[in-house]
């Protein structure tokens, strides 16, 4: 079945180089078998034709850093932030409480609600942490249904201690029958790496136990303060750190001859009235950036990586061009894969604008741009 989409005021995709978008206007492309096969600007021959009536294109956003599975909410602690409280890692455990007691159903109809949400918002690929159970049958739990709908699943099972727990049997288990009943499932680890979680050190056991039975490493780093976990996500070549609020300028020159993406999470800072990270002077060095929603019901409970994208614009220093291919290529590189684009080649990931451009995005924040979003050409969304 080929399919031609037509009538594209502007189709927009990253190339190679941090923030640069190619964009051609009155563009039309051809999908087949779930991939692009022709971008131009003349009519080719297709099976059937779907006019986009002078919309906008782009890439389906990457959401890189998500922690979709979970039960319960956090508005009450939500409310007191804003009301001055700081804020900490503690109520992770509140979370853990309400998701170890939810039954699968209550879980998967919970992701699903998410998943919806992410659609509607352009996301077509995001990554999911498990880190709401912190025991060896609700962690493998989590990941087990939150593998029903991404390959990138992540076992993050030392996100902090658990109450009450003895913090170095809790450390042995993460690195032991936690990690095994997680393999099955994972395809990364993530370690917490801060103030009120875990330090360098007992993440690096972590990552070694890890690592050695196949997962791929990131990490949650420097959101608190900088305990020095930037030297350990090079140390073993992390595929992104994120967060990183706290970088010194040798992290930054570090950063900047390394493989490994920065993960910007500006839902986070927003959300706990934080400072924002500079992510111009990051770029300027010459750092990879993506932009992610870190959705979870404590610090970031946002599915619209629009909103992440406006915030980005207006807070951290990113131009619009930057913050879309932070959102898209910038996502797919903090996973090592080869979406966030729409080239010929590309599988046929896109979310449609109702607007000229996508400086929209961040021009109009809060607003329902996203009206259709494809996956594999096939659409899975569209604005009522």
């Amino acid at each position: 079945m080929k399919v031609l989409f037509t009538d594209i005021a502007s189709l927009v995709s990253p190339v190679e180089r941090f923030g640069e978008l190619e964009i051609l206007e009155n563009a039309c492309f051809l999908v087949e078998d779930g991939f692009v096969t022709f971008i131009g600007t003349e009519r080719v021959p297709a099976d059937e034709t779907v006019s986009l009536s002078g919309q906008t294109v782009i890439p389906g956003f990457v959401d890189s850093h998500a922690h979709p599975v979970f039960a319960g909410d956090r508005a009450q602690e939500f409310a007191h932030r804003m009301m001055g409280e700081s804020y900490g890692a503690g109520g992770i455990n509140y979370t853990v409480g309400l998701t170890r007691a939810a039954s699968d159903e209550e879980l998967r109809s919970n992701l699903e609600r998410i998943v919806g949400e992410f659609l509607a918002s352009g996301i077509t690929h995001f990554e999911a942490k498990s880190g709401y159970g912190l025991d060896v049958d609700t962690e493998a739990r989590l990941l087990r249904i939150v593998s029903e709908y991404t390959t990138d699943v992540t076992f993050l099972g030392a996100h902090v201690v658990p109450r009450g727990e003895d913090r170095e049997a809790y450390l042995a288990s993460v690195c032991g029958e936690m990690l095994d009943r997680a393999l099955p499932y994972s395809k990364w680890v993530d370690v917490f790496v801060d103030r009120g979680a875990f330090s360098v050190e007992e993440a690096r056991r972590v990552l070694i136990a890890a690592v050695g039975k196949g997962l791929k490493p990131r990490l949650h780093a420097n959101q608190l303060e900088n305990i020095g976990a930037i030297d350990l996500a090079l140390e073993f070549d992390c595929a992104s750190v994120d967060h990183c609020t706290h970088l010194s300028d040798a992290d930054i020159e570090k950063l900047a001859h390394s493989n490994t993406v920065i993960t910007l999470l500006p839902g986070a800072e927003f959300s706990t009235r934080s400072p924002y990270p500079d992510a111009k002077k990051l770029v300027e060095a010459g750092i990879t950036v993506a932009i992610a929603t870190d959705c979870n019901p404590g610090s970031s409970y946002t599915t619209s990586m629009p909103f992440c994208i406006a915030v980005a614009v207006r807070e951290m220093g990113l131009s619009p061009d930057q913050a879309l291919w932070a959102a898209t290529l910038g996502g797919a590189k903090a996973l090592r894969n080869n979406l966030g684009t729409l080239q010929v080649g590309s599988k046929a990931d896109f979310a449609v604008l109702d607007a000229p451009s996508h400086i929209h995005l961040a021009y109009r924040p809060g607003v329902q741009l996203v009206s259709q979003t494809y996956v594999s050409g096939r659409k899975v969304f569209e604005r009522n």
